[in-house]
Parts: structure tokens; sequence; C-alpha cells
């Protein structure tokens, strides 16, 4: 009976084991991932004198930093300690997938106001100016990226991912949409400068920025 329940015992402890590797190759990949939109939209921002650019680069980056931290602690959570060699506690592990999960909900809270704020400032100095061409190209291949790591964390991370995970999945949606919205914003802004209301081709992005932090204001709240 004892040897029976050390092979369950043995094969569950390998099937946590693969789920927590697999847990971190997707932290890892969603750092990485954050490393390069922080780059390309802080770097991009400023060559192009787009204000807007730079803020979705700073976005990223501090999707950056919340998945190095999610990844730390998910390392804490699994790495062996004590003199048994096994991981801490199912209680204590909880409180920190938690914490890193409030954690992750307030900065997406500040984010959201931030974002809020300077458009509705940008609406009442006039609007932004946009070089629609460049800012086009830009937003196609943010979302692009952006959508395309959403469904990889959300795919990988299984029928039953950890809160760690889930906070990391919604983050990368909530990039996306965000991108999104602003993309939608250089359309709106595009297709104005075409017409007779070319006037209002400022007021486009920040209108669309608006909504979508309106909309995702919900998000760190669930």
């Amino acid at each position: 009976m004892d040897t029976r329940n050390s092979q369950i015992f043995c094969h569950l402890w390998g099937f946590m084991s693969c789920e927590y590797a697999k847990e971190r190759n997707l932290l890892k990949f969603s750092t990485f991932a954050c490393f390069c939109f922080a780059a390309l939209g802080i770097g991009l921002g400023l060559w192009a004198g787009s204000m807007v650019i730079v803020f979705d680069g700073a976005y990223s980056l501090v999707g950056l930093a919340l998945s190095l931290m999610a990844l730390a602690a998910s390392t804490y959570i699994r790495k062996p300690s004590g003199k048994n060699g096994k991981p801490v506690s199912a209680q204590k592990a909880a409180v920190i997938e938690s914490l890193v999960v409030l954690i992750k909900g307030l900065v997406v809270a500040v984010v959201c106001v931030v974002s809020l704020t300077s458009a509705i400032d940008a609406l009442f100095e006039g609007g932004r100016e946009v070089n629609a061409g460049f800012a086009l190209v830009f937003g196609v291949v943010n979302v692009a990226g952006c959508l395309a790591t959403y469904f990889a964390v959300s795919k990988h991370a299984g029928k039953r991912p950890s809160a760690i995970l889930k906070a990391e999945s919604s983050q990368w949606l909530m990039d996306t949409v965000i991108s999104a919205a602003v993309l939608v914003g250089f359309l709106v802004a595009t297709v104005l400068m075409m017409t007779d209301f070319s006037e209002y081709a400022v007021y486009a992005d920040p209108v669309m920025v608006i909504l979508a932090s309106v909309y995702f204001a919900t998000v760190p709240v669930k």
C-alpha cells in the first residue's frame, strides 16, 4: 500500500513539476515580449516625436516590470526550501499569488487612470497631431504582436491556469485592446484627413484612448 501511495505521489509530483516548468517558460516568454514591445514603442516614439507611441511603449515597460515580478513569485513558490526540499506550503503560495494579482490589478488601474487623464488633457489642448502613415504601420505591428502573445499565453496556460497566468493573460488582452484602440484612432484620423472634416482628425486618437481606458477599468476590479 505504501509503495502504491509513493508511486501516486511521484506521479503527481512529476505532473506538478511539469506544470510549474511550463508556467515559468510562459512567464519568461511574456517577459521577453514585453521587453521587445517596450523598446520598440519608446524607441520609435522618440524617433518619430509621437507621444502616443511613447505612451504605448511605456505601458509595455510597466508590463515588463509586472511580468518580472510574476516570474520571480512563481520561481520562489516552486523553489524547494527547508530540510525536506519541498516548495512553500499551499497556503503561503496562495497568499503570494494573491499579492501578485493584487499588485498587477493596482498597476493596471493606475495605467488606465493615467491614459484617461492624458487623453482628456489632449482633448482640451486641441487634440494630437498624428503622423498617419508611420503610426498605422506601428499600430498594425503592435496589435498583431500583442494579440499573438495573448493567444500564446492563454492557449499554453491550459484549462486550469494559475492565478498568476490568468493575470498575465488579462494584462496582454488589455494591452492588445489599448493598442487596437490607438490603431483605430490612427485609422479614423487618416480618413478624416481626406475629408472636409480634417480639422477634427486630431481628436480621433484621444477619444479612442478614453473609450479603451473606461472599458478596461473593469479588468483590475475583476
